[in-house]
């Protein structure tokens, strides 16, 4: 005897054909690497950005925003078109080097030669909030091994008015918020303190940097 198919379940299967059949359901958004203004001078040198660190929501394959009831939402609808970690990390160390011409790559580091400076930034804040205003806030730190380099520990905190709403919205003011993150790193400001390496001073070490 053939068995009998509820007309329920018949339903359900031809729902979930027809999702799997309609690709342009789902909207990818990439974070495209900001257009840099005027070169600021190259305080970096060579240095190996560490993966970005982000907070959970950030890091989702989904795209975040704030209601006005204050929760951080999302749909599976709207993804980033790669890892957000991957993305910020990529786009960020391109912008530092398009601003300085700085020699800023994400780890690994690729070439014989090695960084003189290893760069991490750990975000707090990256969101599309209620009311209209793109965030980024957090802290990065620069560290020098090097006899009398400068170590820096400093924070920031940048605001990118949207003038609209949507994850297209959103990925145009991330890419915004990141160029003016490079430019701040780039020029090593923000509040904060720095830090003076005490390592012995090696004689055939010599940084022109700092």
């Amino acid at each position: 005897m053939k068995p009998v198919l509820r007309p329920a379940l018949v339903c359900l299967g031809l729902l979930g054909l027809a999702g799997c059949s309609n690709p342009e359901k789902t909207a990818r958004y990439p974070i495209d690497p900001p257009v840099m203004g005027e070169q600021v001078p190259d305080r970096l040198g060579s240095a190996e950005l560490k993966d970005v660190s982000l907070p959970e929501y950030a890091s989702s394959q989904e795209v975040a925003f704030q209601t006005g009831d204050g929760a951080i939402r999302s749909t599976p609808d709207n993804l980033w078109a790669d890892n957000p970690q991957r993305a910020f990390t990529l786009t960020l160390a391109r912008a530092i080097s398009d601003a300085s011409g700085a020699t800023v790559i994400g780890e690994p580091w690729p070439l014989a030669e090695p960084p003189r400076r290893a760069l991490e930034v750990r975000v707090e804040r990256a969101l599309a909030q209620a009311d209209g205003v793109y965030r980024l806030s957090g802290r990065y730190f620069v560290s020098d091994e090097g006899s009398g380099g400068a170590n820096h520990a400093r924070s920031f905190d940048i605001a990118v008015p949207m003038g609209g709403t949507g994850p297209a919205v959103s990925a145009a003011a991330a890419s915004q918020a990141i160029a003016q993150l490079a430019r701040q790193i780039a020029t090593l400001s923000g509040p904060g303190r720095t830090i003076a390496t005490t390592a012995p001073a090696d004689p055939f070490d010599v940084d022109p940097l700092f």
